[in-house]
């Protein structure tokens, strides 16, 4: 049974970084597409960044320059590094990992960004 992780959220001041965590049990990350999604209440969620199975990565145009999405193999984790933190930022982050069936989410991490 694949199981989703996130991690690393909390209260950050705008301007500050944070780095969220998606570790997975059930599934080598490696092996499949990951993404970041981001939302806040009443809105739908929104894709922010894509890593493919091969390493290679995607940012939204939004956020590009300031979230950076990775992967570290062997600790089977995803992730998301956000700069210069803006109270736009604040919103529920979500991994979801792309299985050949369906999608895997986790509980979400809360980012709150403070001004």
């Amino acid at each position: 049974q694949v199981q989703v992780v996130e991690s690393g959220g909390g209260l950050v001041q705008a301007g500050g970084s944070v780095t969220l965590d998606c570790a997975a049990s059930g599934v080598r990350l490696s092996t499949v597409n990951t993404g970041w999604y981001r939302q806040v209440p009443g809105n739908q969620r929104e894709l922010v960044a894509h890593i493919k199975s091969d390493g290679s990565t995607n940012v939204a145009d939004s956020v590009k320059g300031r979230f950076t999405i990775s992967r570290v193999n062997v600790e089977n984790t995803v992730y998301l590094q956000i700069n210069n933190l803006k109270p736009e930022d604040t919103a529920a982050y979500y991994c979801g990992v792309e299985l050949d069936w369906r999608t895997a989410w986790g509980q979400g991490t809360q980012v709150t960004v403070s001004s």
